[in-house]
């Protein structure tokens, strides 16, 4: 019986995990094997080298949180207020390494180093916001109704993360329901 091989997926997630633990310089190919609990060899037979697999990595992260999303949503139908339903809650459950808000975040900081990061982030947000706006316009007829409420739902997806505030008789839960509610009017 041959040795099975460590899947390809697995090492980008891994190499997602460490992103989001510690930026693009804890993606090191010999902490990958360990965390995956094989030899580097494996590595090899999958990337040339580390570039490739950061590579890689922003290739399935793009591919998961736009169009995998994008599927994820549009297969379950309804109109377009059950359609952000199900985007909302789809972006609100778990941190996943591939579209959990930790390796969005870990991007974004690439990104503030790296211009060719950058420019895929740019397209990233491009597409993520024209899929919000094709969903808002469809109920909402002012452009600039549409655009704020773009905005606003983006802006809370990443920015939750980073709000420690208290929201008196309200718990977080809570007040992202009323955040829905207030969205989707």
């Amino acid at each position: 019986m041959g040795v099975t091989r460590t899947p390809r997926g697995k090492w980008i997630e891994e190499g997602l995990r460490a992103l989001s633990a510690g930026g693009p310089e804890a993606v090191r190919i010999e902490t990958l094997a360990q965390a995956l609990g094989v030899s580097k060899g494996g590595f090899y037979g999958y990337f040339g080298n580390r570039d490739a697999l950061l590579t890689e990595m922003l290739d399935a992260w793009e591919r998961e949180v736009t169009e995998g999303v994008i599927e994820q949503v549009e297969s379950g139908g309804g109109d377009a207020r059950a359609k952000l339903e199900r985007l909302f809650t789809i972006a609100s459950s778990g941190d996943g390494p591939m579209t959990g808000t930790t390796a969005d975040l870990a991007i974004r900081d690439w990104a503030r180093r790296d211009e060719a990061v950058a420019q895929r982030l740019r397209r990233v947000d491009n597409r993520r916001m024209e899929y919000l706006r094709s969903l808002f316009g469809s109920f909402c007829p002012d452009k600039d109704d549409v655009e704020v409420r773009c905005m606003l739902a983006f802006s809370v997806r990443i920015g939750n993360h980073f709000i420690a505030a208290d929201h008196g008789s309200h718990s977080r839960a809570e007040v992202m329901q009323l955040t829905r509610k207030w969205l989707l009017r």
